[in-house]
């Protein structure tokens, strides 16, 4: 790993992929790490209309950093060197857009977030950026 993709979105399974990628640095040394948080979009026009966008601006911003935040943690704890991003979208293509702009030759990521129920089974996320990227995915559990 030498350009790694994290998304976290505040799951013990994300924050379990931290855990990991922290182990794989303390074992082979650095890599540049990029944290990574996609806020689904505010999709319906009910709550579009009755609030200003600075408010849902703030929502976003919040719902990331809240999500982020256990993540920072651990890598700020660790000493290890990080860059963090958010943003709002659709979760996999964003995933795979960052992947992208970003360089990155992997992506490490929790097998299950916060909206998956558990079970044995890939969270949909998790298999549409399987089945979106081009570069290898390690899926923690």
């Amino acid at each position: 790993m030498k350009n790694v993709l994290v998304p976290v979105d505040g799951s013990g399974n994300s924050l379990r992929a931290v855990r990991y990628v922290v182990e794989q640095v303390r074992e082979h040394g650095p890599c540049a790490i990029h944290l990574l948080n996609v806020q689904p979009p505010i999709a319906s026009d009910t709550i579009l209309a009755f609030f200003q966008p600075d408010a849902i601006e703030k929502y976003y911003d919040d719902e990331s950093k809240a999500a982020l935040a256990e993540s920072e943690a651990l890598l700020d704890r660790s000493g290890i060197v990080y860059q963090k991003a958010a943003r709002i979208g659709n979760v996999a293509e964003s995933i795979k857009a960052h992947a992208t702009e970003q360089g990155c030759d992997h992506i490490v990521m929790g097998s299950r977030g916060l909206g998956a129920a558990g079970s044995l089974f890939l969270g949909s996320t998790t298999m549409k950026v399987l089945h979106a990227v081009h570069i290898p995915v390690v899926l923690v559990t």
